[in-house]
């Protein structure tokens, strides 16, 4: 009896177990999620996010970077890195060899805010894009004591839609596709927004269809087993709330199979807002079932519900977001059941290279 009771403790726990993804084989199921720390200075990435990568990065962890925009248009905060210049995608080469000299995968989570911006980010004081021309009301943002504002939007002719998302792979082992949280991809999505009458408005399908012709787009440019894309179609961050969120997911997760998508990395319905929990009957199954793909999901995760969802085969791969930006050795923290560092929300965005960003304490030396 004794035997079997130390083979049951020996049992890893779900987070730590291997999983292949695609051609990537992870050795555990935890992903460092898209954090935006706006320390790009000039939108160019900087060394120091080299050794923020690297601290995170683990043999065969799943690293997905902070979003990355992918145009001068597609800018909306500051210091956000870019990837549509040279001087960009060479900025990023050393970052991308720091997280392989340790065994890690990264991807880049490519990114256009569409209205949530502001003339002075816009090439030649332009009007930012979006599916409509409402104007998004002033927001409350992370470490922001005044509420954002933004700029009227111009509404995408229909001709312009097509050439608004290029991007190639320069270096990652993969991308993602931002389609959550209010930015480009979602105000076509999300009905509070949308308000188009042509082919890209009105019904679900073609609500939908700019986001599965970026998804088409850069699977037929990289590779579709290089390929993820991030939705949240529950959320209501920058005014996009749906009416039928359920029925969007859905339709997406059934969508991107006939794309043969890597991955589907969605957020949970109980984040409506970017930082509160909201208690939901809400679910993510009906996605995951939808989905043949490998799916991941986001949203307030912690140790003990990750393991759940995993036991439960509501997902394939958990995102913890907080944890790892400050504990850069989570999964071993997690093995070890060690003490857990607490985050500090006021240096999230603060303009320094190391403080509230490379220099959170590893376990070795909190000892």
């Amino acid at each position: 009896m004794g035997g079997i009771v130390d083979a049951q403790h020996q049992q890893p726990m779900p987070l730590l177990t291997p999983y292949r993804m695609g051609r990537f084989n992870l050795s555990h199921r935890m992903v460092m999620p898209p954090m935006t720390r706006q320390r790009s200075w000039n939108n160019i990435p900087q060394p120091h996010a080299a050794v923020y990568y690297s601290q995170r990065a683990t043999k065969g962890g799943l690293i997905i970077t902070e979003a990355t925009v992918i145009s001068e248009a597609g800018r909306g905060y500051k210091d956000t890195p870019g990837i549509w210049s040279k001087e960009q995608v060479e900025a990023w080469k050393p970052i991308v060899d720091a997280v392989h000299a340790k065994g890690g995968i990264i991807f880049c989570q490519i990114w256009h805010v569409g209205r949530a911006s502001t003339y002075e980010y816009q090439p030649n004081g332009q009007a930012p894009i979006s599916s409509t021309s409402n104007e998004l009301k002033p927001q409350l943002q992370a470490n922001a004591e005044e509420p954002a504002k933004f700029s009227p939007p111009r509404r995408l002719r229909t001709d312009e839609i097509p050439q608004v998302m290029p991007f190639g792979l320069t270096g990652f082992d993969g991308v993602e596709i931002h389609g959550a949280h209010g930015y480009l991809l979602d105000q076509f999505m999300k009905d509070h927004i949308n308000d188009r009458t042509d082919q890209y408005g009105g019904s679900l399908e073609n609500r939908c269809r700019f986001a599965l012709e970026v998804v088409e787009a850069v699977a037929n440019e990289i590779g579709a087993d290089r390929v993820g894309l991030r939705l949240s179609p529950y959320a209501d961050y920058l005014d996009s709330g749906d009416s039928n969120p359920t029925a969007l997911g859905v339709y997406m997760a059934e969508s991107l199979n006939k794309y043969g998508i890597l991955y589907c990395h969605m957020v949970e319905p109980r984040m409506k807002l970017a930082e509160e929990s909201f208690e939901t009957t809400e679910s993510l199954l009906p996605m995951r079932k939808a989905f043949k793909g490998t799916f991941i999901v986001a949203g307030g995760y912690d140790k003990d519900d990750g393991n759940k969802a995993l036991a439960e085969n509501r997902t394939d791969l958990v995102v913890f977001g907080r944890l790892f930006l400050s504990k850069p050795d989570l999964p071993k923290r997690f093995e070890l059941n060690a003490p857990l560092t607490k985050h500090n929300r006021s240096t999230y965005c603060l303009p320094d290279p190391v403080v509230g960003y490379t220099d959170y304490p590893f376990l070795e030396d909190t000892a």
